[in-house]
């Protein structure tokens, strides 16, 4: 279930044992924003695998800030099912590898597989992988990161 939040009276409010509102807000500092349940159980058992912070680089995206940020408009974390994380000490192409295990037919996973890259994770019905070798180079469709 994808629930409805103001990054402003909720910051502080726990969406888990390790999870707030504040971590998934738009960072064109907007307070309106859209967090899945699903996409938050995700993170959490990344975070219980690894036993390690999760940080979320990018949650929530309105339509205007995502397009500044050259996404399309059906992007993931328009809809408030999508972050793109990282670990620290751990390698994205690792969390990418984890998050296979838990989402075996379905969600979405990106690596971005360059120094200073990130693990894209989203709760979609259909599976879908890629990567990106370069901050700037093409998507790479992928079957499987195992």
């Amino acid at each position: 279930m994808v629930k409805s939040y103001n990054a402003y009276t909720d910051a502080e409010l726990k969406l888990s044992s390790h999870f707030t509102v504040k971590e998934f807000q738009c960072h064109d500092d907007s307070g309106a924003l859209l967090v899945s349940d699903e996409l938050v159980a995700v993170l959490e058992k990344i975070r219980a695998h690894f036993g390690k912070p999760v940080t979320v680089n990018s949650g929530y995206r309105n339509q205007s800030y995502n397009a500044k940020q050259g996404s399309t408009d059906g992007s993931q974390h328009c809809q408030g099912t999508a972050a793109d994380i990282t670990i620290a000490g751990v390698t994205p192409l690792a969390v990418a590898v984890y998050a296979e295990t838990l989402m075996h037919t379905s969600g979405g996973i990106g690596l971005y597989a360059y120094v200073g890259g990130f693990t894209h994770i989203d709760v979609r019905a259909v599976r879908t992988r890629w990567k990106h070798k370069t901050p700037t180079g093409p998507e790479i469709g992928v079957g499987t990161f195992v």
